[in-house]
């Protein structure tokens, strides 16, 4: 069974987009998300996580159960095999980390476009979950198209790079951009704990340089009172909070509570 992919939907129809990241590999977490019916995606940030495919299969079926559908942020190294798996898992969106230079955007499309003429992909018809039915499936080339596109400039060299990278994005249907401020940080030998001017006006060059060539902006945040600053900047796509750093903190809050109140007994 194809899953209709309501973030394209809803991203083309230039309304804002919101998504929520999750780094736990629970199957129960993207069903929570989507049952809120407040987010738009679930991230399911594979970079920092363990998994195999068949992981994939269950979290992107959990979703389904919710009408959510799941973004997947992959590590470098093995971008290609796992994103065509996650796409085959049911997954509707990519986040392709640490682009350099034009050609690394030329790689990222072909791993996950269709193998035909018109598209220069090499995504083939997989007997994965949206065809398990057989090769003659209806919508599955319309499937692999509505799968969004999304690329981290999250390097000195990319942003060095910035223009070259952009037109080729643009000319590869590439949907959104993605800052990342640390990865940048650190590509500069700059201290991660302490985000100067340099990396601020970086990003707002990344966010102006999108807008400018057509391509959507996209911030990550961890407050909704950080959304203001980038709203002001154009930005109308964000993802916010991360499921470890939530359960961290209302673990924190209900542990000092309840210490002090356990150290007056």
């Amino acid at each position: 069974m194809i899953m209709h992919n309501s973030l394209r939907n809803v991203f083309a129809s230039g309304a804002p987009t919101l998504g929520t990241h999750f780094l736990s590999n629970d199957p129960d977490i993207p069903e929570v998300i989507g049952d809120l019916g407040l987010f738009d995606y679930g991230e399911y940030c594979a970079e920092y996580s363990s998994f195999d495919m068949t992981l994939l299969y269950h979290m992107a079926r959990a979703a389904q159960c919710a009408d959510l559908p799941l973004m997947i942020k992959l590590d470098q190294m093995s971008q290609a095999f796992w994103s065509q798996a996650a796409i085959g898992a049911g997954f509707k969106a990519l986040l392709f980390t640490d682009i350099r230079n034009k050609d690394d955007i030329d790689r990222c499309h072909r791993s996950i476009r269709p193998d035909n003429p018109k598209h220069d992909g090499l995504m083939g018809v997989k007997l994965r979950r949206p065809a398990l039915g057989g090769y003659n499936v209806e919508g599955y080339l319309e499937d692999l198209q509505s799968v969004l596109f999304l690329i981290m400039i999250e390097k000195n060299i990319a942003v060095e790079n910035i223009d070259a990278i952009l037109i080729k994005a643009k000319e590869k249907g590439v949907d959104m951009t993605q800052w990342g401020p640390v990865d940048f940080a650190f590509s500069r030998g700059t201290d991660v704990n302490s985000i100067d001017m340099d990396v601020n006006s970086a990003e707002e060059l990344v966010i102006r340089k999108s807008i400018e060539y057509g391509i959507a902006p996209r911030i990550e945040i961890d407050s909704v009172e950080a959304a203001t600053r980038y709203i002001d900047l154009g930005v109308r796509h964000f993802c916010i909070g991360w499921d470890r750093f939530i359960y961290q903190a209302g673990l924190t809050a209900i542990g000092e509570g309840m210490r002090k109140l356990l150290s007056d007994i």
